[in-house]
């Protein structure tokens, strides 16, 4: 004895399922995918950058992208201008960051290697930097190009329409690397801040 309807259910049934195993494998990618962006950006260090985000008033996603974007999170790194460690501080910005804390801090280059160190004058140099100059974009520029520069750039009308904000960047190496810092904070918020 045939039951009616018994065919319409079973592909109801059937394309419940596919939608079901479709649903399912839609959010593992998702959640692979999440899990694959979070390795490559990681939250390493993260006891010393969220103690010194706070302490320096800094957002902890730009130090995170500063830190990923300078040495992707190596320690030991240096470059050929001899800027050491995690947020790639020069020894002459650390000797000169010493003069301006009220501890008699004797920190050298090879302190610099010290990820506690790093990251302690690294985010206040950039406490430092926002004081100065308020925009994220302009304060990457300083940390990328120097203070000294930004500060003429922001004075050319060419470059500036109002002494605050950059509208261009006179260097190509500087205006990537304003916008990958940009990339990166924005990819450090949607991972972690959400």
């Amino acid at each position: 004895m045939k039951h009616k309807g018994t065919g319409k259910n079973h592909g109801a049934a059937a394309a419940f399922v596919s939608i079901a195993v479709l649903m399912g494998i839609a959010v593992g990618l998702f959640f692979a995918c999440r899990a694959y962006q979070r390795a490559s950006y990681p939250q390493k260090y993260s006891e010393y950058v969220e103690r010194y985000a706070a302490e320096y008033g800094v957002d902890p996603a730009f130090v995170y992208a500063m830190i990923k974007t300078e040495s992707d999170f190596r320690p030991g790194a240096v470059s050929g201008d001899d800027a050491c460690g995690l947020m790639q501080l020069l020894p002459s910005t650390l000797e000169w960051l010493q003069t301006l804390t009220p501890e008699d801090d004797h920190y050298v280059r090879a302190d610099l290697f010290d990820p506690e160190i790093n990251i302690r004058y690294g985010v206040y140099f950039l406490s430092i930097l926002f004081e100065k100059f308020t925009e994220p974009d302009t304060v990457a520029a300083a940390y990328h190009a120097g203070l000294n520069g930004v500060q003429r750039w922001l004075r050319n009308p060419e470059y500036s329409a109002d002494g605050v904000t950059l509208q261009k960047i006179p260097y190509a190496d500087t205006a990537q690397y304003v916008a990958k810092i940009r990339r990166c904070c924005e990819i450090y918020r949607s991972l972690y801040q959400s």
